[in-house]
């Protein structure tokens, strides 16, 4: 059986007892029983303040949405904003009220999943003010060996990309975090939870464990495969699916004939997927309310598939097939397009880029990353 940090946290009592301890947690931090982190932090130990990213500590906000300071209203126990319109940062004042910082959210293990980012931010700030830092490691549902994409490229940072990263980087986050405290230098008093019975080799369907959603936009295993790919809709004017049941495994836009999509995609031959024309009118985000055409992605083999494939093939066929295609602008003056800032670049950006070629250059940085990493891992 597979257990995640939080599932033996009895063992390491010690590191917290007689501690004012802050969280910072998501629906996701459950431990095997579906009892919530907060719970039994609350109820076993001293937890004087919870931080809480994109979405909440109770996951009841939507992507994107500011976070204001509040009270939990089942604890009572202040809930501090990472995800304010003016910083995701923590300040000496929260840090000021802990003697110790707990992390325990489930990733998607892609680049552009904003919770990795609030890790690393609060690994800074705890860092910087002499806090001690502990997290309760959690699977990386997509296995930690498959390194996909590129490798984001120094004045692409940003929220959706703030660290030198494969798009699909096979790290847990507790090996993310050791490894960035040592190549950044931070020197930060970080402990680990770790893992228990997994196995590098494991994606989420090997493990036991039940999924939970990290986010309303990724409710299956299968969304968070292709997000790694899909996602790169998000800079252009196409659907990615929110709005629909199927975010991120249905892509579409009203200028989109479905049947010549999917017979363009499927002639390609694309290992472990298969594409089928859909039809949908999103009920939220771009074109809602609009009929678009497209196609709907299955997953016919998970050993097989490369998700970063998929989705760069699948945006450049539809860039080729449409004139109304386009890349979104800046979401404000003098900042880069959003595409560039999934992408970690300006590449998809290039005039006459082609799939074959990116996906080329993408192999040789995602052998450089998986070789860079590897030192880090800390299960077999």
């Amino acid at each position: 059986m597979v257990l995640n940090g939080i599932d033996s946290i009895h063992k390491y009592r010690h590191w917290f007892e007689g501690k004012r301890i802050g969280l910072i947690t998501a629906p996701t931090g459950l431990d095997k029983h579906f009892r919530s982190t907060i719970t039994i932090f609350h109820e076993n130990f001293n937890l004087t303040a919870m931080f809480s990213p994109e979405h909440g500590v109770r996951g009841d906000l939507d992507a994107g949405a500011i976070v204001e300071t509040y009270r939990d209203p089942y604890t009572d126990v202040p809930v501090y904003s990472l995800y304010r319109k003016d910083s995701k940062r923590l300040t000496k004042d929260m840090l000021d009220e802990i003697d110790i910082l707990v992390y325990d959210i489930q990733d998607v293990g892609v680049r552009y999943y904003t919770f990795i980012y609030t890790m690393l931010y609060a690994l800074e700030d705890c860092a910087a003010a002499g806090v001690e830092m502990v997290v309760l490691d959690r699977v990386n549902p997509l296995n930690g060996i498959h390194v996909e994409g590129n490798i984001l490229k120094p004045g692409f940072t940003s929220f959706v990309g703030n660290y030198e990263l494969a798009v699909r980087y096979a790290l847990t986050a507790g090996e993310l975090a050791v490894m960035a405290n040592d190549q950044m230098n931070w020197k930060a008093s970080l402990r680990v939870v770790r893992l228990e019975g997994w196995e590098r080799r494991m994606s989420f369907p090997d493990t036991g464990l039940i999924w939970v959603h990290p986010s309303l936009g990724m409710p299956r295993y299968e969304t968070a495969l292709l997000y790694s790919g899909t996602c790169l809709f998000e800079g252009t004017n196409c659907s990615e699916g929110r709005g629909t049941t199927f975010p991120f495994e249905m892509i579409g836009a009203p200028f989109i004939q479905a049947q010549q999509l999917a017979d363009e995609m499927n002639a390609k031959r694309i290992p472990g997927v298969y594409f089928r024309p859909v039809h949908f009118k999103p009920t939220s985000s771009k074109h809602a309310g609009k009929l678009c055409g497209g196609v709907q992605i299955y997953i016919t083999d998970r050993h097989e598939v490369k998700p970063i494939e998929v989705g760069v093939t699948l945006l450049l066929t539809i860039r080729d097939l449409y004139e109304s295609f386009a890349f979104l602008p800046p979401v404000k003056e003098g900042s880069r397009p959003f595409i560039d800032l999934l992408g970690g670049s300006s590449v998809y950006r290039t005039e006459h880029i082609q799939a074959k070629q990116l996906l080329q250059q993408f192999a040789e940085e995602s052998r450089q990353f998986a070789a860079m990493k590897q030192p880090y891992h800390l299960y077999d």
